[in-house]
């Protein structure tokens, strides 16, 4: 039977459109949509449990996405040509439609859901990642899941002070925001992006012109279920309720958490006389209680101790350490902490500890990036390590995790733009967070920062980074400056900002309430500008500017641009040159064609070693011109002349024939010219006879003057 097909069409008034169609492909899910923007098509499908699991008390939602080589006519790399695990570009995505999406489940919905999207179809112009979030969003408008609110995600860009939505790879390429935006109807619930230092009015003015592209695309999704006709919100089961142990624990807890809030404690402190308060109210149960409805005290407990510490900040502006809502918790910096590495730096805030490493290279150490729709090298990259250590505790190590991907790429976005283009090296920052309570992303920016002064990279201007809070109860309200890891969990908001002096470079902002104002994400823009500043005074007094130079046993990289038909002799047979002269040198070599020009990028931490491979270039590279003189050196005496070497390009060597050492007839070589001497010579070019190249040391030489011939005497007869 042909299946019944609906569509809906998105007009993004530039004559470019999206579709959404469904019942056409995975009728067995509970929803499924294939989204298509020119020739790229993503099958979203979204399938939850109708029951959830005992004990479960959170949403076990898990969000897939994933580009099938396939898709773009390609094979996958590697030995067995199958897609493995997720790329690093196919984790971020799949953690910003996850970022969206979760909030916006009821509270208390707990059933296993899975929503995977799929690139089927991949076209150059359309940068895919774009589409997920819309496309999961529309994938649960079809089935009867109870997710309520829809979404979409867009990218926006500026390109020449105009607004885009979706841009293309290369239009992204001349834009100096790069955004994604995701939002429901009323409100914004997650930013994410990189920025050429925008301030803070451009970018509030982005994300307003994406949530009107978003507002079009949520109506698209409404007219689809509604053609569909899809069933009712299906019925669940909530979480187990009793309002009587509600306000025994509350009348219990509320007070004593209420002053242990205000008492401005540490994180550990706090934790231990938290605890202490919960087993005071556990106390109040009998162990049959306890054993029925154990898991309801535990949760009220949570509930009662989060109001208290957020009345105890919207009431008194007094946060968990004592703070006031914009003030920093206490810096200090260091700079070369590890002696052996190309640059460190140690950037500590409260007790939020990273770590920073920099490693430089060569263009062959560049991150290859090799997806369905995107392929290309980075030259700079940050990798972010989160150990259970930094926050005290002891758990399986599972391999790097999404959280450390986002967070590095956070890091890596904020700094990438400070890098000058004519850095000749690959750079790998590596951030270990040793300590974390509360915004370890932005402790790496920092420390990432100083690392690369410390190394000798020659940063345009200095980075910091700041995370953002928010406390509201739907009437007052209190943006957080540099928030704890507590004020994070218990909060509405989550928002890092970084930044130069001069304007924003990265964001990313979750939050987890409907209907955020406008203005106060301003306010919270605003706060977050003058504590980037603060943050940016503490690196600057630690290290101002970049060192000079690299450190001694750094490697240094020097550059020589050399004509594309030398690049062979370079090399040599079977890599012979080239291999040999690393050997001999301790350098690394690399060649790259560009432009029909070789570029050769030599590193080493040597500078006679690398001043002998430059003079091993301008030999192979040398050609004398056509009647000029160079100076020579006698290498070697034969019965018909000397071998001489160009003094400007050892091992570039020429016969000087005996004919040509000069004007006189020379029966013995060694009678004009000896082994080690130097002179000039002039050169003839290539002698068409015997098609060598041809030089004189007597063209040079004033040329003796002819002897007049005598006449025979007459005879006389």
């Amino acid at each position: 039977m042909i299946p019944k097909v609906f569509q809906e069409i998105i007009d993004l008034g530039d004559g470019r459109s999206i579709s959404i169609e469904t019942g056409k492909l995975a009728k067995q899910a509970d929803g499924s949509v294939v989204v298509r923007m020119g020739d790229a098509m993503l099958l979203a499908t979204a399938v939850s449990a109708r029951t959830s699991n005992p004990g479960v008390d959170f949403l076990p939602l898990t969000v897939d996405y994933r580009e099938k080589f396939a898709a773009a006519g390609r094979f996958p790399g590697g030995f067995f040509k199958r897609e493995a695990r997720p790329s690093d570009s196919e984790v971020l995505t799949m953690r910003l439609v996850d970022r969206v999406l979760r909030p916006l489940f009821p509270d208390d919905y707990h059933a296993e859901t899975q929503v995977m999207i799929q690139l089927m179809s991949h076209d150059e112009n359309i940068m895919p990642d774009a589409l997920a979030g819309l496309a999961a969003s529309a994938a649960l408008a079809v089935s009867d899941i109870p997710f309520y609110n829809l979404i979409s995600e867009v990218r926006v860009a500026r390109i020449d002070g105009k607004f885009v939505i979706n841009p293309s790879r290369e239009e992204l390429e001349l834009s100096d925001i790069d955004m994604m935006i995701g939002a429901s109807m009323d409100s914004v619930a997650m930013v994410e992006g990189e920025m050429k230092e925008i301030s803070e009015a451009e970018m509030v003015e982005a994300i307003k012109f994406a949530h009107e592209a978003i507002k079009v695309q949520i109506q698209a999704q409404e007219r689809l279920r509604a053609a569909v006709g899809t069933p009712a919100y299906r019925e669940y089961e909530g979480e187990k309720e009793d309002e009587t142990i509600y306000a025994k624990v509350k009348a219990a807890a509320y007070d004593k958490c209420y002053a242990i809030a205000k008492e401005a404690s540490g994180k550990s402190e706090r934790s231990e006389k938290f605890a202490a308060v919960k087993e005071e109210v556990k106390a109040l149960f009998t162990e049959e209680e306890l054993a029925e409805n154990g898991d309801l005290v535990s949760k009220y407990f949570s509930k009662t101790n989060k109001e208290a510490v957020r009345n105890v900040i919207l009431e008194l502006g007094l946060r968990l350490d004592g703070r006031k809502t914009t003030e920093i918790r206490p810096i200090w910096c260091e700079t070369d902490y590890l002696p052996s590495v190309h640059g460190s730096s140690l950037f500590t805030r409260g007790e939020t500890q990273a770590l920073a490493t920099v490693t430089l290279g060569t263009s062959r150490e560049a991150n290859q990036i090799d997806s369905p729709s995107e392929q290309g090298e980075e030259r700079f990259y940050l990798h972010y390590n989160f150990p259970p250590f930094s926050t005290g505790e002891a758990k399986p190590l599972r391999g790097t995790s999404r959280r450390e991907v986002g967070h590095g790429n956070l890091a890596q976005r904020a700094l990438k733009n400070m890098i000058p283009a004519d850095c000749p090296y690959t750079i790998r920052i590596v951030s270990e967070v040793l300590e974390s309570n509360g915004s370890s992303s932005m402790a790496t920016v920092c420390a990432g920062t100083m690392a690369l002064m410390d190394a000798g990279v020659q940063m345009t201007k200095p980075v910091s980074g700041i995370a953002m809070g928010l406390i509201t109860d739907g009437q007052k309200f209190a943006v957080l400056s540099d928030i704890l890891g507590d004020e994070d969990h218990l909060g509405d908001m989550d928002f890092k900002v970084t930044g130069t002096a001069d304007g924003i470079t990265a964001c990313q902002m979750d939050i987890k309430i409907d209907g955020l104002r406008y203005d106060i994400m301003e306010q919270a823009l605003g706060q977050a500008r003058d504590g980037r500043l603060h943050i940016l005074g503490k690196i600057t007094e630690t290290i101002a500017t970049p060192r000079v130079d690299v450190k001694k046993h750094a490697p240094k990289i020097i550059t020589r641009t050399i004509p594309g038909n030398f690049i062979g002799a370079l090399i040599g047979p079977g890599g012979k040159v080239i291999q040999e002269l690393q050997k001999a040198t301790g350098t690394t070599i690399v060649i790259n064609e560009v432009d029909e020009q070789g570029v050769v990028e030599i590193l080493g931490t040597n500078p006679d070693g690398i001043a002998a491979v430059l003079a091993k270039i301008d030999s192979i590279i040398f050609k004398p011109v056509m009647g000029e003189s160079y100076e020579v050196k006698v290498i070697k005496m034969l019965d018909f002349g000397a071998v001489v070497e160009y003094t400007a390009a050892p091992g570039n060597e020429v016969l000087l024939h005996v004919s040509e050492l000069a004007w006189e007839r020379t029966e013995n070589v060694a009678d004009v010219v000896k082994m080690g001497d130097v002179f000039m010579v002039k050169y003839l070019g290539v002698d068409p006879k015997t098609r060598k190249e041809k030089v004189s040391k007597k063209a040079l030489l004033p040329r003796p003057p002819r002897e007049e011939k005598k006449e025979a005497p007459k005879q006389q007869g």
